[in-house]
């Protein structure tokens, strides 16, 4: 009776460790990040990624939701400068099944095993980072990495580009595991 209490449990944390994006952060282990208390976008960098306007508005969205949960406001003259970019690369992915040649099951050709299938698949891998930089000295000192599997509809879209700005963010401000 008690597996039957557990198994539902144990199907939610299954779920929910699966995660569509996966994340990483670098940054500057000298940087005092309680001074952060203000932000601005970055007009200048933002303007040379080569994505849609859209989709850049809805990353900068995505930022400034982020932020402000975080307790940071925008300012003309702010603490931090926020940069992104992105990049994407083409993935395939081939499966070969019942091929009836090599290792397996006894040694070389298997006539009941002949036409094997071959799969190939290919999705888009994209990549967000998010630059934070220091306004008064010019140096990044925080970055955060998102990658993960794109889409091209656009109601999931934008709730993958809110996935991958919250998990990317969530890193920040760091802490120093000890």
């Amino acid at each position: 009776m008690k597996t039957l209490k557990i198994l539902p449990l144990l199907f939610i944390f299954l779920l929910s460790s699966c995660s569509s994006v996966r994340v990483y952060s670098d940054f500057d282990s000298r940087a005092d990040f309680s001074q952060y208390k203000t932000y601005a976008f970055h007009k200048k960098g933002i303007d040379r990624v080569q994505i849609s306007e859209l989709d850049k508005k809805r990353i900068l969205h995505a930022i400034d939701n982020e932020l402000s949960k975080k307790g940071m406001s925008k300012s003309e003259n702010p603490d931090l400068l926020i940069n992104f970019f992105t990049k994407e690369r083409e993935q395939l992915d081939v499966n070969q099944f019942n091929m009836g040649w090599g290792y397996g099951w006894g040694w070389g050709w298997n006539p009941f095993l002949w036409g094997g299938n071959t799969y190939v698949t290919s999705s888009t891998q994209g990549t967000l980072y998010i630059d934070l930089i220091d306004a008064k000295k010019k140096e990044l000192i925080w970055q955060g990495e998102g990658i993960g599997t794109l889409t091209e509809n656009r109601r999931e879209k934008e709730n993958q580009i809110n996935e991958f700005v919250s998990k990317i963010l969530a890193q920040f401000p760091p802490t120093e595991k000890k």
